[in-house]
């Protein structure tokens, strides 16, 4: 299946009182490049949520924004510290008795003194929070999967197409290659009878020009390779897994081929044609850019 690296994935999960909302995003990038915003409390969720992600994706810039709320009553829970409390009525006592002053200690004091009462959070059950986190990881990855290989289908198509108009140029060079030669000996062999007037005409020396003429501009063996370079990407193409470095190093032979073609032509008209392959395999090497 041909995944696009560009892609978006959203996702909300409830359970009980606990919500986690999950949005991916995903861009082109060399490599597999992962960037995690999470709440902080989530932070030991970390390597767990990166190695969910790399079943979904394996190349591209991918952000995960992860939020994550708790609405239950007890999400936060009152202490109250006895032993803090009976020194604090104990100094007060021993203050009113120093100072000869009436002990008028009140609970609402003791009370209001530092951290005799205190709120604090609730732990949350780490393994329910972590296989909330990972659904909603899932979920919202199956989204941004979706999404990618839809635009995978369309660059594959797009791709395919080009590779049509490719294969064309290639057919026109191939045909075109070996009246180029016959031209040449057609013009050749005018010419050096104007100039000799039919004398003696050394017929041999003239074969002996065209054929290195003809092995000079030669190109066959890149049409071979032009041929075969389409064909394996259109190959690629059936295979699983991410296979976008494989077509750009395809799309590199390619170009490699037709820029030995065009440096080699005497014609005109392939070079015309050459410079057309040449911006076919571009067109085809931009797109390949946004390939897993």
């Amino acid at each position: 299946m041909i995944k696009s690296m560009t892609g978006f994935g959203r996702t909300e999960v409830s359970e009980g009182d606990r919500k986690v909302s999950v949005e991916i995003k995903s861009v082109n990038h060399r490599y597999l490049e992962l960037g995690l915003r999470i709440p902080r409390k989530l932070n030991y969720l970390d390597a767990d949520i990166r190695n969910e992600m790399k079943r979904f994706v394996e190349r591209g810039k991918v952000d995960v924004y992860i939020s994550y709320e708790n609405l239950g009553v007890g999400d936060e829970n009152v202490r109250y510290n006895p032993v803090l409390a009976k020194e604090y009525y104990e100094c007060f006592g021993q203050i009113s008795k120093e100072l000869d002053i009436e002990n008028d200690v009140k609970t609402s004091y003791i009370m209001r003194s530092p951290d005799v009462v205190t709120i604090e959070s609730a732990d949350d059950d780490e393994e329910v929070v972590k296989s909330l986190v990972l659904k909603a990881i899932d979920e919202a990855a199956s989204t941004l999967t979706d999404s990618r290989i839809a635009e995978g289908e369309r660059l594959k198509n797009d791709i395919l197409e080009k590779l049509d108009e490719i294969e064309k140029h290639v057919c026109f060079v191939e045909e075109r290659s070996p009246r180029i030669v016959d031209e040449y000996r057609e013009k050749i062999d005018e010419r050096v009878h104007e100039l000799l007037d039919d004398a003696d005409i050394d017929d041999a020396r003239i074969a002996q020009e065209i054929v290195m003429f003809a092995d000079k501009i030669s190109v066959d063996e890149e049409i071979v390779r032009l041929h075969s370079h389409v064909k394996a990407m259109k190959d690629t193409f059936d295979l699983d897994g991410a296979i976008g470095r494989k077509l750009d190093f395809i799309a590199q032979e390619l170009n490699r081929e037709a820029n030995t073609t065009l440096s080699k032509t005497t014609d005109a008209e392939i070079a015309e044609c050459a410079i057309e392959l040449k911006t076919s395999i571009e067109k085809v090497r931009e797109q390949i850019q946004n390939i897993e």
